[in-house]
């Protein structure tokens, strides 16, 4: 079972759009059993595939705080053959409060999922912050995959989460913890954002995706619209590169 956690501690860097559509590639046009986990507290995951997150009773905040929920207790099947998922809503934010004086509390996600069968993808989709909830994360995935909206001050966040990454492997024991891929997200043909480029390929080589996931407005329709990419315009330009992208992830297994 591969689990991989798209990460980055700035907002608008495309980790939701990835991860939905993503996991309903794997799920719908790879025929992969899919659980993905929404940890971000506006809920959009959900509200992506058309989910009213806002009613639902069993959250990623209850599979964290209550020791009874299980994962399957929380998953819930999605309309896209073999996805699963398990929403969030703004209850997780009270998350590092209820667990200020437990010792365990970076190792709740873990300690869940150990023994999970039944999926051969987990896919987290991370809040905007490198807070609690990140490095829970953190500590249960296997991959990270960075998406990087190339911007100047970008490439200080990647930095940051190099260095988190690493410290989760030295300090908290996840030693198989590994950046699978860095994903340009958002890209214009600028001077600045291809020096950008150049400067992540010097930096992460070969982790460096050979796709770039540029601006398009066909992706945004179907989210307004509670649809995946494939879905709503599975011909599209936007559809072939998402599928270039899960392609090139699938590879990485």
């Amino acid at each position: 079972m591969r689990k991989i956690a798209f990460v980055n501690e700035k907002g608008g860097s495309c980790k939701t759009t990835l991860s939905v559509n993503i996991a309903s590639y794997f799920a719908a046009r790879g025929g992969k059993r899919v659980l993905l986990i929404d940890f971000d507290p506006q809920g959009q995951s959900g509200k992506s595939l058309g989910i009213d997150v806002k009613s639902a009773k069993v959250t990623t905040l209850e599979l964290l705080m209550d020791p009874n929920v299980k994962v399957a207790d929380a998953a819930m099947p999605t309309r896209i053959e073999n996805l699963d998922i398990i929403v969030s809503n703004k209850t997780l934010t009270d998350f590092p409060t209820q667990v200020a004086d437990d010792e365990n509390r970076n190792a709740r996600l873990r300690d869940k999922l150990r023994g999970l069968r039944g999926y051969d993808y987990l896919i987290f989709d991370a809040p905007p912050s490198m807070g609690l909830i990140t490095i829970n994360i953190m500590l249960g995935a296997g991959e990270i995959i960075i998406p990087v909206n190339l911007t100047y001050l970008a490439l200080d966040g990647c930095a940051e989460i190099v260095e988190t990454v690493g410290a989760v492997k030295k300090n908290l024991g996840n030693r198989a913890l590994q950046i699978s891929l860095v994903l340009p997200v958002l890209y214009r043909n600028t001077r600045l954002a291809n020096a950008i480029l150049q400067k992540l390929s010097d930096f992460f080589g070969d982790k460096l995706s050979k796709n770039v996931l540029g601006y398009n407005v066909i992706v945004d329709e179907a989210q307004s619209y509670g649809k995946t990419v494939w879905e709503y315009a599975p011909n599209s330009r936007g559809a072939q590169v998402f599928e270039a992208i899960a392609k090139e992830i699938d590879a990485l297994g």
